[in-house]
């Protein structure tokens, strides 16, 4: 699996396909895997999927540094440099969307078109979720993992991408990572992405029970001046339907980003 050194951080990535550039970022509890049976479908249309864990996530690290949103938007872009990739298409997931958002803010140029599945919103980033887990004994790390995957793990699919936290250091890396999010992140970022002319798609499960549909998902999409599709899951689209979210991300990506 390929992996590079960006700055103060190593990322391990899946760069498969060929054609036009997307980057897939999962959110949090999840990994790279979250996309593994959507990258597949956009590969066969032709499109190249740049999927990495973000840093602190799964296989991607970093010592002694915070893992907020900034962080990873920063380190996304300078992952995108080593690859040699000038404009891409953002596709993210949860908290995901909050550096996909500060990415586009960033640098809009660079962003052909922006996809949020079931994301942030200002402040909202569904925060009472994970405060359990912020608030996780350390030493009972290695118990975090089993009671997450009773909680998430519903399906073969997504206890497969939440295994990458089994035992105490992956409960470690649960624990770091979340109380490295801050949802201030993301609050004052209106006027930028509206001005920054993206065009942009919002796709959320019909039964997100995390993120609201009304209260975050359609206020989103009217900031972004989005379409939002409403798709048969909860939470983690890209696992519960990925035959739809594959079809949508790339008929968007076809179409050019029109609406």
């Amino acid at each position: 699996m390929p992996r590079l050194r960006i700055a103060d951080a190593e990322i391990e990535f899946e760069d498969t396909g060929s054609g036009v550039p997307l980057l897939l970022l999962h959110g949090f509890p999840a990994t790279r895997r979250l996309w593994s049976e959507v990258a597949p479908a956009l590969n066969a249309r032709g499109l190249r999927t740049i999927v990495p864990d973000l840093v602190g996530y799964g296989a991607s690290s970093a010592a002694g540094v915070a893992l907020d949103m900034t962080s990873q938007a920063r380190w996304m872009w300078g992952l995108l440099d080593a690859l040699g990739i000038g404009r891409v298409w953002l596709v993210a997931h949860d908290v995901g969307s909050a550096a996909a958002q500060l990415m586009t803010v960033a640098a809009p140029a660079r962003v052909a078109g922006l996809v949020i599945l079931d994301g942030v919103y200002r402040t909202e980033w569904a925060m009472d979720a994970i405060e359990s887990i912020r608030g996780w004994d350390w030493a009972q790390a290695q118990r975090l993992s089993p009671v997450l995957v009773r909680r998430l793990g519903k399906t073969a699919h997504l206890r497969e991408v939440l295994a990458a936290y089994a035992g105490e250091q992956g409960g470690r890396q649960l624990i770091r990572a979340a109380r490295d999010l801050d949802p201030r992140q993301t609050a004052d970022l209106d006027a930028a992405l509206a001005a920054s002319g993206v065009r942009s798609l919002v796709l959320w499960g019909r039964d997100d029970r995390y993120l609201d549909l009304d209260t975050v998902a359609r206020p989103l999409a009217r900031l972004l001046d989005a379409p939002l599709a409403i798709l048969p899951g909860g939470h983690f689209t890209p696992s519960d339907c990925p035959g739809e979210v594959g079809e949508a991300v790339g008929n968007f990506v076809a179409d050019g980003g029109n609406r």
